[in-house]
């Protein structure tokens, strides 16, 4: 995936809160993704938004203490000073972000109208608070329906290759952004209110919510390399196959089954899933970046989900 060089980058929709502005993010190590047990509520909470908690009540199944608004102070100052141009995008994963982050809004935006209300992804190192909750960097990346805010600690990118094995790249970065973004779409939609918060299973609301937000992200996928920014011209210049491979891969890598019996304890129970099998999102992704229409996500109406 490659980002047009002469592109000019906004990080308006970005609130900075590592620290100065813009420190690295600090790696997750000792807790985090490294105990089984926080393997098993990430089960719930990676590139999940909620697991359909569309009250603001909090994300199913999370570490969240339920502790109201959000918080922390964001800088933008170093962000803005160091991702400027498409140049930068394609030498720096925050700036990748940013980009990613206008290119998904700019989709919705023609797609919706007036429906899309942008919003913000709040980075964040270690911990933040947010409008459900106090989140860690083990939680993963996720959408909080209270403040209609993306959380996201880089340092998720990671941990994607090094503790589920998945081969990562820049797209796969997109793909988890356009997820959670795809959760925001399904809140301002109103879809989200079709979930029974805290029902697990394979044909659960909460398996659907999450399945369709990753057909959400394969539309976005499917529009990328022609979706204009404020010049007129696409931000992202180039798409390729083997970035799509990777985007497949890493959705095999999130699955409920594969978390359950490669991270978790060996074995698998339909029973408690929320997300879908890792076929599923494959299939779903597939689905929404083969059509590029988000008439076909509805996964609400699908008397078989794959």
């Amino acid at each position: 995936m490659r980002y047009r060089d002469d592109a000019s980058l906004d990080p308006g929709g970005v609130q900075d809160r590592r620290g100065g502005g813009g420190g690295r993010a600090v790696a997750v190590g000792g807790g985090g993704l490294g105990i089984v047990g926080l393997l098993i509520v990430v089960l719930f909470q990676v590139l999940g938004g909620g697991g359909g908690d569309s009250t603001g009540a909090g994300v199913q199944g999370s570490v969240f203490d339920q502790l109201g608004s959000s918080g922390g102070t964001a800088d933008n100052t170093e962000l803005a000073r160091s991702c400027r141009t498409g140049a930068d995008a394609n030498a720096r994963a925050e700036c990748a972000v940013v980009a990613d982050i206008e290119s998904i809004q700019d989709y919705w935006t023609g797609v919706l109208g007036q429906d899309y209300v942008p919003t913000d992804t709040v980075y964040f190192a270690g911990a933040t608070q947010t409008g459900c909750g106090a989140a860690s960097s083990g939680t993963g990346p996720f959408y909080c329906p209270a403040d209609g805010l993306v959380y996201l600690d880089l340092s998720f990118f990671d941990e994607l290759r090094t503790r589920f094995g998945a081969e990562g790249g820049t797209f796969v970065d997109a793909y988890v952004i356009a997820h959670e973004y795809g959760h925001h779409v399904q809140h301002l939609l109103g879809i989200s209110d079709q979930v029974q918060a805290g029902v697990a299973g394979p044909e659960s609301g909460s398996v659907r919510l999450e399945l369709q937000a990753d057909c959400f992200a394969g539309t976005w996928a499917n529009h990328a390399t022609t979706v204009p920014d404020d010049s007129g011209a696409p931000l992202i210049a180039e798409l390729t196959d083997d970035d799509v491979a990777r985007a497949l891969d890493a959705a095999g890598r999130i699955g409920d089954d594969f978390i359950q019996t490669e991270l978790g304890g060996g074995s698998t129970d339909p029973s408690s899933y929320t997300h879908g099998t890792s076929e599923q999102r494959q299939q779903w992704f597939t689905t929404g970046l083969r059509t590029g229409d988000p008439a076909q996500c509805d996964t609400f109406a699908a008397a078989d989900l794959g």
